[in-house]
């Protein structure tokens, strides 16, 4: 091993926290590597890639694809490794205190320091519990929406109780024919403003169940919904159908690997400190008191795991890095922009 294969800072996970994390290790000049376990960058925001987004601070509202593109593009600013489908299997110690990530797929990292921030890893939807659901996957059964003008016009039935089934159903309301939102609970886990428009604006059937799909070839053309409480059955008629029951995220190997886990999500301290020396954790894979389960909260969580990082690795370090206005690092990069900016003014 050559010590130009030994990384100041490895992140594990490419989100929003694990991008972030990887533009600000830049600032504070360390070398960074960034493992995702998947083919892209982006993490659970690929999931809803169309959906729009309003509580970035500074950003007007847009869809997740635009946000994802930013992100990336901050993110390689200072030219990080970017391994791609590879998950970190086992983390052990050298005698001379290099962690050595080990990956499902055979391959080893060597590293310094560590930044978890995997998100809700990596998620798998939870599929409607049909024998005949996977018929229709290919034709009318969708598990997320990608393309929200695919719907104009046709009658939509949303299954879920989420913030993600409510979204959908709002913004369909203006597309679809009907939009008729189905939930197996009286509440929705969604936010207070968002069901209350929802209810106004599209038919909703409370507590109510998808208890039948029926086809008409390799298409869905009737679902029959049943309240369980009291029997009643309900058969709509459909042109698609929208299943919006969550994600499990396969079981990670973080306890295994000595993390301590606190409900399934890592704990950490203020300071983004898990109970591993030079292990931190940012984003929505981990839990503190305080913790805001935002993308701005991701944000921050990786700003503060890469200070304690870097700090980990040079302990005379400072505990920040300069703003961007005044970091000599960016000196070069504002001239290209100005150059930029005079050449289409």
């Amino acid at each position: 091993m050559h010590n130009q294969d030994i990384f100041d800072v490895t992140i594990i996970g490419g989100g929003p926290a694990g991008m972030y994390a990887a533009f600000y290790a830049g600032m504070r000049e360390m070398k960074v590597k960034l493992i995702e376990g998947k083919d892209q960058l982006g993490g659970f925001l690929q999931t809803y890639s169309d959906k729009t987004i309003w509580d970035v601070g500074g950003l007007p509202p847009m869809k997740c694809a635009k946000l994802i593109d930013w992100l990336v593009q901050q993110a390689k600013t200072f030219e990080p490794t970017v391994v791609f489908n590879q998950s970190v299997d086992a983390i052990s110690r050298l005698d001379d205190g290099v962690i050595v990530l080990q990956t499902v797929t055979g391959e080893v990292h060597y590293t310094r320091s560590v930044i978890v921030a995997i998100g809700r890893g990596i998620a798998e939807v939870q599929k409607l519990k049909l024998d005949s659901a996977h018929e229709y996957e290919r034709s009318n059964l969708h598990y997320t929406v990608q393309n929200l003008n695919y719907f104009a016009g046709k009658n939509v039935l949303i299954s879920g109780g989420g913030n993600s089934a409510v979204d959908w159903a709002l913004e369909l309301a203006e597309l679809a024919s009907t939009v008729t939102v189905v939930h197996r609970q009286e509440a929705f886990r969604a936010m207070e403003h968002n069901v209350k428009q929802m209810r106004s604006r599209v038919k909703v059937h409370t507590p109510f169940q998808v208890e039948c799909l029926y086809g008409n070839g390799e298409r869905i053309h009737q679902v029959a919904i049943s309240n369980p409480a009291t029997g009643e059955n309900i058969r709509l008629e459909v042109d698609e159908v929208i299943i919006s029951h969550g994600y499990t995220s396969q079981a990670s190997n973080l306890a295994r690997c000595g993390l301590v886990m606190n409900e399934g999500v890592v704990a950490m301290n203020q300071l983004g400190e898990t109970n591993l020396p030079g292990i931190f954790t940012a984003g929505d894979c981990a839990e503190r008191e305080g913790k805001v389960r935002l993308i701005a909260g991701a944000f921050n969580d990786a700003i503060v795991a890469v200070n304690s990082a870097k700090t980990y690795v040079e302990p005379t370090a400072a505990g920040m890095a300069y703003v961007s206005s005044h970091n000599e690092l960016f000196r070069e990069k504002n001239r290209d922009l100005e150059k930029i900016d005079s050449l289409q003014g």
